[in-house]
């Protein structure tokens, strides 16, 4: 469910809450269960094999997590993201920076390549929240394009799958389709999101075989990049028509505390903000430490 409500917000990738629950690899490998031997067993009508193969009750308790979170939470999550926006991208900074630094600790030899990996994955997930949403065809091939696209990125750490869609201009037209129960986008978006999955996973997969330190570098590098679209305090520079009517936010500028007030008008709200902030920490030792004692069992 954590990965469905992270997948909602733009800047908070499901990779980066599958890295925090211990599930990631596990997640891969489930993934990238789904070759020519195994799939044949469904032609064959063997699903109890086809099942134990591919690690059925894993993922089918994970997916029904995740869009059990995406349909019952995203009006939550909107309505946070609209009404307490500092709290909640403050709670999102602390969870994530504390998460990048705990997944370091998996590397244990550094080198060279290793600094490189993650100082190149911060500075590639930085520029990339930085790209603005562009405006795209509204045309059905697209929409499963932009799936395609999304889900590579929603397995990525630090890369989130929803601020991609924002990029190309989906985010709003597949949140409606949600709310909206509208089985033909979301159909032609999961069948997108199904290739691109199949055949990224396999990447990432086989760079954590044969580089594991360098891959797990840059992995903590993207969260530790996405920070920048996690900053709570944000200057809007650019407003936007959404399909509902409403000005939404276009372009942002990351600003200080203590100019938030001046510049937005708004009050800052440091003090929830730094409640939000380590509650976001306390929740992933929390996960880790948990993670832990079920390892001892």
């Amino acid at each position: 469910m954590a990965m469905g409500a992270a997948d909602i917000v733009p800047g908070v990738s499901g990779g980066s809450i599958a890295l925090i629950a211990g599930i990631y690899q596990q997640l891969l490998d489930s993934i990238n269960s789904f070759h020519i031997e195994n799939l044949l067993l469904l032609k064959a009508f063997q699903i109890k094999e086809f099942y134990a193969r591919v690690n059925g009750n894993f993922l089918l308790s994970l997916l029904l997590g995740i869009l059990t979170s995406i349909f019952a939470l995203s009006r939550v999550i909107t309505f946070l993201m609209d009404e307490y926006p500092i709290p909640l991208w403050s709670f999102f900074c602390g969870l994530i920076l504390v998460s990048a630094f705990l997944i370091l600790k998996n590397i244990k030899r550094w080198s060279g390549g290793v600094v490189l990996a993650l100082a190149s994955g911060t500075v590639f997930a930085w520029l990339v929240t930085n790209l603005p949403p562009m405006t795209t065809t509204d045309a059905h091939w697209f929409t499963f394009v932009a799936g395609a696209i999304a889900i590579c990125a929603m397995i990525l750490p630090g890369i989130s799958g929803s601020f991609i869609l924002l990029i190309l201009g989906k985010y709003e037209t597949i949140l409606m389709a949600v709310s909206q129960k509208d089985i033909f986008t979301l159909g032609l978006f999961a069948a997108g999101c199904l290739v691109g999955l199949v055949s990224f996973s396999r990447v990432v997969a086989f760079l954590l075989r044969r580089y594991y330190s360098s891959t797990i570098g840059l992995l903590s590098g993207f969260m530790l990049g996405s920070i920048n679209k996690l900053w709570p305090w944000k200057l809007v520079t650019a407003w936007r028509m959404s399909s509902k009517g409403h000005q939404t936010p276009f372009l942002t500028e990351n600003i200080l505390p203590g100019t938030y007030l001046e510049k937005v008008g708004q009050q800052p709200h440091i003090a929830w903000a730094m409640g939000a902030f380590l509650l976001g920490i306390l929740i992933v030792l929390f996960i880790e430490w948990l993670a832990n004692k079920l390892q001892e069992v």
